[in-house]
């Protein structure tokens, strides 16, 4: 579990094609530093496993599902990605709840320049606009922003001098993809209340 608060801006020292996967040499000696075989890394929103940790640098494995489901396959050496080590549980919650299981790609549509901040527009795919609302939670190549506004076919964040500072919102442009994961506390209550809405109502129900 993570909280989408970015630790490190990390870059892509290697990419290695291996059949229909591919393993990835991720350049972030913070999060490395107590990194050990095993460990799980948010990378661009993505939890990945690492496989190995030398100097600074750690591997992971990326399957085909996660190649196809996210932006991580159009990534190459000198990408820089946004990297978070999983939370502990005497954390302070800085973001929300993130997984790192992205449910879909966007791109940027546009920036909007401000005096200290950028309005930022992503593309989203139809099927994800049933969990955004104002002011709601949304994670953006693992980084937890707010939804200035959320439409049916996209949504916009503000983005504060820091976030243009230390992730990779500050370097993408119009065209660029971005890994999208939603709140998934809105697709628990979604699931529940559709499960409630096609049971039998109980004695309470009837009360």
């Amino acid at each position: 579990m993570f909280t989408g608060i970015v630790e490190e801006l990390g870059e892509i020292e290697a990419v290695e094609p291996d059949g229909d996967s591919a393993k990835l040499t991720i350049r972030g000696p913070l999060v490395t530093g107590d990194a050990v075989h095993g460990a799980s890394i948010a990378v661009n929103g993505v939890c990945l496993t690492v496989v190995d940790v030398k100097d600074g640098s750690f591997t992971a494995d990326v399957i085909k599902e996660t190649l196809d489901k996210s932006s991580l396959g159009a990534l190459a050496p000198g990408s820089r990605v946004n990297l978070e080590r999983p939370v502990r549980l005497s954390d302070r919650l800085g973001g929300h709840l993130v997984q790192g299981h992205v449910d879909g790609v966007g791109t940027i549509i546009s920036r909007e320049p401000g005096d200290r901040w950028d309005v930022v527009t992503v593309s989203l795919p139809p099927h994800l606009s049933r969990y955004l609302v104002d002011k709601g939670s949304i994670t953006v190549d693992g980084i937890s922003l707010t939804v200035v506004e959320a439409g049916a076919d996209r949504f916009s964040v503000a983005l504060i001098p820091t976030t243009l500072a230390l992730t990779t919102l500050g370097h993408k442009e119009p065209g660029d993809p971005v890994n999208l994961e939603v709140d998934v506390v809105a697709k628990y209550v979604e699931r529940m209340l559709g499960d409630r809405a096609g049971a039998a109502p109980t004695a309470v129900d009837q009360l």
